[in-house]
């Protein structure tokens, strides 16, 4: 399915490349040549025809590229790896461990703040608070 997917892909990117190269070679062959359809007054036409007809070409280069690219195997570092993995292949994320570490770094940082003394300023002023907000001066 995932073929069928990406031929769709380059077969769409395909059709703009075709149609710009088609109206190229409709201009040129009405004139009979390239100088004389820029006689004729179709030189920046075909010229611009071209330049979108080049850019188009990269979307299809991009799509053609993924087609023919080997995928990369499940345990590559690109993919994240086996590491913590359940069977199915899919990380994994626990919420309930990552709460109870912030809790646990949370209490340990207010125990060394409660132990040290705070400190004062020689102005003889509220000490600056470590936290967000405003300063209080």
């Amino acid at each position: 399915m995932r073929t069928l997917k990406s031929l769709f892909g380059v077969g769409g990117a395909l059709l703009p490349v075709l149609y710009c190269g088609g109206l190229i070679y409709y201009f040129v062959d009405l004139s009979g040549s390239l100088d004389e359809a820029a006689t004729d007054g179709l030189g920046p036409t075909v010229l611009g025809l071209g330049a979108v007809g080049l850019l188009f070409c990269i979307p299809l280069m991009i799509k053609v590229v993924r087609l023919f690219a080997r995928p990369r195997p499940p345990g590559s570092p690109a993919r994240g790896g086996t590491d913590a993995s359940t069977p199915g292949g899919e990380k994994e994320f626990d919420a309930d461990a990552v709460l109870a570490r912030y809790m646990a770094r949370q209490s340990a940082q207010a125990a060394a703040n409660a132990t040290a003394a705070p400190t004062t300023p020689e102005s003889g002023g509220p000490a600056n608070g470590t936290g967000f907000g405003r300063r209080i001066r």
